[in-house]
């Protein structure tokens, strides 16, 4: 008993630590503002792109590839489109995850609506999205792009977005961020003086060529700053050991649903099957985007994990 004592006491201090880590990255003068270039602006700028870039009609992977110009539309090739950049591990493992999500929503949706008025009689489903549109995102809510919801179709493709959206897309971009950025050189947040190249003084260039060294280190992040950022990115890319992945647990009233448990194993067999996927990628040769000397392999989308920091694993929804 003492262990599990101890064991719970670890826990809620990892949470309160984790808390105040993560609400203070937004907050004025906070480690945002404090250890990134954009300073007391990142929040503004950020906001500002979101409110001009963000709409859910491109969430959804194939337009969302699309529309950065990674993909076109081509119905002969699998998937339904042809990647600009064949080796695209995000995209490549992200697609199989997509068909994955998509055929699982589609046996659930399928079997609850037969028929197209079924969701459009559905008051409750009706409001649902009504609130979604107008309630989580008033201030788009007259947009004309977003989808209509009258077929089983409609609700298949809200469906698919959302969890993708939640899952896959956020472990892809999200929880490999340590692994990247904790060796603060590979991705430094802030550069505090001008690059050499940039008008030097005569004093200035004498001293970068005595010790370059020196001046990459005034260059990039203080300690502290270079400390608060792998701090956070840690929070940010870790699993904690309740995390619930993606196709990992069945809900009781799926069990009880034979149409549905199948649908369920169904989908968890699929998504074992893209780990063993991924894991043959990760040895292709072929493949110099996920395999070689000093390339890490792709894992991001890999459905499982251990708990900590792996790069892997997707959770149920986004989880920090």
């Amino acid at each position: 008993m003492p262990q599990v004592a101890g064991c719970r006491g670890w826990l809620k201090l990892i949470f309160v630590l984790m808390t105040l880590v993560i609400t203070s990255l937004s907050f004025t003068g906070g480690i945002i503002e404090s250890a990134f270039s954009l300073a007391k602006y990142s929040i503004e700028l950020s906001s500002a792109a979101l409110d001009q870039l963000w709409q859910f009609d491109t969430e959804a992977l194939l337009a969302y590839l699309i529309r950065r110009g990674l993909a076109v539309e081509d119905p002969t090739a699998e998937h339904g489109l042809r990647l600009t950049i064949e080796d695209y591990p995000f995209a490549n493992d992200g697609l199989i995850l997509w068909d994955a999500i998509k055929q699982w929503v589609s046996d659930y949706v399928n079997h609850y609506y037969p028929e197209p008025s079924l969701v459009q009689s559905d008051g409750e489903l009706q409001a649902w999205w009504t609130e979604v549109r107008t309630k989580g995102h008033a201030d788009k809510k007259d947009e004309p792009w977003w989808p209509v919801l009258k077929t089983p179709e409609n609700l298949i493709h809200i469906l698919t977005t959302i969890i993708w959206v939640t899952a896959g897309h956020h472990a892809a971009v999200n929880l490999g961020q340590y692994m990247l950025a904790g060796y603060f050189p590979n991705r430094p947040s802030i550069a505090r003086t001008n690059m050499p190249t940039e008008n030097p003084s005569d004093e200035e260039f004498k001293n970068f060529l005595k010790k370059p060294e020196v001046e990459l280190l005034k260059c990039f992040p203080s300690q502290i700053q270079a400390t608060k950022v792998m701090v956070v990115l840690d929070v940010l890319s870790i699993h904690s050991p309740d995390e619930e992945y993606l196709g990992e647990n069945m809900e009781p009233s799926w069990e009880e649903n034979p149409v549905i448990k199948a649908a369920s194993e169904q989908f968890s067999g699929r998504l074992k099957e893209l780990e063993g996927i991924i894991d043959e990628r990760n040895t292709n040769l072929k493949l110099k985007n996920r395999v070689g000397a000093g390339v890490v392999p792709y894992e991001l989308l890999k459905p499982f994990s251990k708990p900590g920091v792996t790069g892997r694993g997707v959770p149920n929804s986004i989880s920090i």
